[in-house]
């Protein structure tokens, strides 16, 4: 192909450049994807392009410059390597394709798109797997109390899984507004922001003193986990869902040990590998079962999406998102 593939680069701590690189060549067992959009993931990535992490982490292997971002894709299989049935090609998809216009990706790890799903709900797939993942494996029921510290998207995603599994009420906590405006406004829902409410004492009123059954992390902030803790009842489970960008000065006797907490790890590679009749839910099902939910109009993610821009604005959306992401939602990115 003539055309060249623009491709979004982290060259170093705090700086994002577009780069024209070749258009990749389908491999043995690959699939060539155009790309239509892409979601920025403000936690990840943004921890990234901060350079902001410990040495000698999970974050700096991951990190290392130059970097090329991205997992949330969505575009249409234009061709295919050897061993992949041609079927593939003209198909919508969702992958963990990084953003870039041309992506490529073995079938296994493609998500097929019905008609009626537009992209820009599409391309919350991942993001919709990686939240599912964690709420499972917090093991929410029908009448649990869940508090969500973070209101950005997957803290947003969480809340509404958790309301789906039953949970009542779904406390969401967060320092922004903005964020906290999207929340949805139904009565079993609440929004608490901590400069204006106490929020221990809020969740002991709402649960008659019984306090919450889970706390679900996704602030990504490793320094605010430990007061965290203060809205679970004993034997509670404390889930992190978010990827902490650092070290947590954690008492394990008063926060784990005495009051008997579990702690769940949910990194999204914690999917089962297969499908067991137990355990159906690998990252292939629960991304299934998310085009499930917004197909019957169970899930609305598109009040999420607070920017729609071309990838031509990439560096200077990432510069806005470092300086104060608290006005930024679901950010999109367009290719076509």
């Amino acid at each position: 192909m003539a055309e060249h593939n623009p491709t979004i680069v982290f060259t170093q701590p705090g700086r994002v450049v577009i780069e024209q690189k070749s258009v990749p060549e389908p491999a043995k067992g690959q699939a060539l994807i155009k790309t239509r959009r892409t979601l920025i993931s403000t936690g990840t990535e943004l921890t990234i392009l901060s350079g902001n992490f410990p040495k000698n982490s999970a974050w700096s292997e991951y990190g290392k410059f130059p970097f090329t971002p991205g997992y949330d894709n969505v575009g249409e299989v234009i061709a295919v390597g050897g061993g992949v049935e041609d079927k593939w090609i003209g198909k919508r998809v969702a992958s963990y394709g990084q953003h870039a216009r041309y992506v490529t990706a073995s079938p296994e790890s493609l998500r097929s798109i019905e008609e009626k799903i537009p992209d820009e709900h599409a391309v919350f797939s991942t993001m919709a797997e990686i939240t599912l993942n964690g709420v499972r494996r917090g093991g929410v029921r029908l009448g649990d109390a869940v508090v969500v510290y973070g209101a950005g998207l997957v803290g947003q995603l969480a809340a509404r899984f958790c309301f789906l599994c039953g949970a009542r009420p779904v406390i969401v906590v967060d320092l922004a507004d903005q964020r906290l405006a999207k929340v949805p406004s139904n009565s079993s829902f609440v929004a608490l922001n901590p400069k204006t409410s106490d929020i221990i004492a809020g969740v002991k009123e709402m649960t008659a003193g019984r306090m919450a059954d889970i706390v679900i992390e996704a602030t990504g902030d490793q320094d605010s986990i430990p007061a965290e803790f203060g809205c679970l009842k004993e034997q509670g489970r404390f889930v992190v869902l978010s990827s902490p960008r650092g070290k947590t000065a954690f008492d394990f006797h008063d926060l784990c040990n005495s009051p008997s907490y579990t702690i769940i790890g949910t990194h999204n590679r914690s999917h089962p590998r297969y499908s067991t009749p137990d355990n159906p839910w690998t990252d292939k099902r629960d991304a299934e079962f998310f085009f499930d939910l917004v197909k019957r109009g169970e899930l609305d993610v598109g009040g999420l999406v607070s920017h729609r821009v071309p990838y031509s604005e990439a560096p200077e959306i990432y510069r806005q998102l470092l300086k104060d992401r608290s006005g930024f939602m679901g950010v999109i990115l367009i290719w076509d």
